[in-house]
C-alpha cells in the first residue's frame, strides 16, 4: 500500500489514487444530496429550514483523505450529481461552490496535526461550513448591492440584507455544519480510519507535518480565501444576468416529478461501487 499526503507532494499532483478518491468522494457526496433532496422542508419565520444536506459523509471521506482532489470532488459532485443529472445547471452559478467549497474545506485539512483527534476535526468541520457560509454571505449581500437580486424578507427580522443572510448563514452551520455534519461525523470517522483507506490501496494519512495547527499551509488557504470571494461573486453576479449563456435546464424533476432522482441516485451509487470493485479487481 502506499500513503497520500498533500503536504508531502505537491499539491495538485494527480495519481490513480488521487483519481479513485475523487471519483468515490464526488459519487457518495451526490448521493447524500439526491436523499436529501427527497426529505422535507418545513419554514419558521419565513425562513427556510432542510433536514440535511447530510455532510458529515463529505466530511468524513475529506479528512481521512486529506488532498486538494478530495476537497474538490465535493462541489463536482454536487454540480454533476445534483445539478447537471437533475438539468438545473448553470456554468457561472456552479463556479461559487466550485471555489468556496474546495478552499473552505482545504483550510480545514490544513489543520489537522493529530487524525484521531476527533473532537477537533469536529470543530474543523464547523470552521469548514462557516468559512464557506461566510463566503456566500458576502456574495450573496454584493449582488444585493449591485442590483442582480432582491431582497427577501424574515418575518421576524429588520429588513436588512445582513440580518437575513446572517440568519440564513448561521442556520445553516447549525444544521448542515453541526446536526447533519460535525456530530455524526464523530461516530464514523473512528470507525472508518484504517478501513476504508485500504480498499483503495492506501494507508491512513498522519497529521500536518508541522505539528501546529495553524500553519504556512493554512496561511495560504486564508489567503486564497480572501481573493477567491470576490472571484466567485463576479461570476454568481454575471450567472443571475447572463441568461441562456452556458446553461443546461431541461428541468427534468419539474417535468417527470421527484421520481426522476432515482436517476443520479443509482448513477451514483453504481460510480461508488465501480470504484470500490475496480480497486479490489485490480489489486486481487
Amino acid at each position: 500500500m502506499s500513503t497520500t499526503n498533500q503536504q508531502s507532494e505537491n499539491l495538485f499532483s494527480f495519481d490513480n489514487q488521487d483519481m479513485m478518491v475523487f471519483i468515490l468522494i464526488m459519487s457518495l457526496h451526490g448521493l447524500q444530496m439526491m436523499f436529501a433532496e427527497l426529505l422535507p422542508s418545513f419554514s419558521l419565520g419565513g425562513l427556510e429550514l432542510e433536514l440535511g444536506p447530510f455532510l458529515f459523509i463529505s466530511y468524513t471521506l475529506v479528512f481521512l483523505f486529506r488532498s486538494f482532489w478530495a476537497c474538490l470532488a465535493v462541489p463536482v459532485g454536487g454540480i454533476v450529481f445534483g445539478e447537471i443529472l437533475i438539468g438545473d445547471f448553470s456554468a457561472f452559478g456552479a463556479v461559487e461552490s466550485l471555489l468556496m467549497i474546495t478552499i473552505s474545506l482545504y483550510i480545514a485539512t490544513t489543520m489537522i496535526t493529530d487524525p484521531e483527534d476527533v473532537k477537533w476535526l469536529a470543530v474543523l468541520a464547523v470552521v469548514a461550513k462557516g468559512l464557506e457560509e461566510l463566503a456566500a454571505q458576502f456574495i450573496d449581500v454584493g449582488k444585493f448591492y449591485v442590483g442582480v437580486e432582491s431582497l427577501e424578507a424574515i418575518e421576524w427580522l429588520p429588513e436588512t440584507i445582513w440580518a437575513v443572510e446572517v440568519a440564513g448563514a448561521t442556520t445553516q452551520v447549525i444544521i448542515a455544519g453541526l446536526l447533519f455534519g460535525a456530530l455524526p461525523m464523530m461516530y464514523f470517522y473512528p470507525r472508518m480510519r484504517g478501513k476504508i483507506e485500504p480498499l483503495l490501496g492506501m494507508e491512513p494519512v498522519g497529521g500536518h507535518p508541522s505539528g501546529k495547527r495553524f500553519n504556512r499551509d493554512t496561511l495560504k488557504g486564508l489567503v486564497a480565501w480572501v481573493v477567491l470571494t470576490p472571484i466567485a461573486f463576479v461570476f454568481e453576479a454575471f450567472s443571475e444576468t447572463s441568461g441562456a449563456f452556458l446553461v443546461f435546464e431541461p428541468q427534468f424533476v419539474e417535468s417527470y416529478g421527484q421520481l426522476f432522482f432515482a436517476v443520479p441516485i443509482v448513477a451514483a451509487a453504481i460510480v461508488a461501487y465501480g470504484v470500490v470493485y475496480y480497486r479490489q479487481r485490480d489489486a486481487a
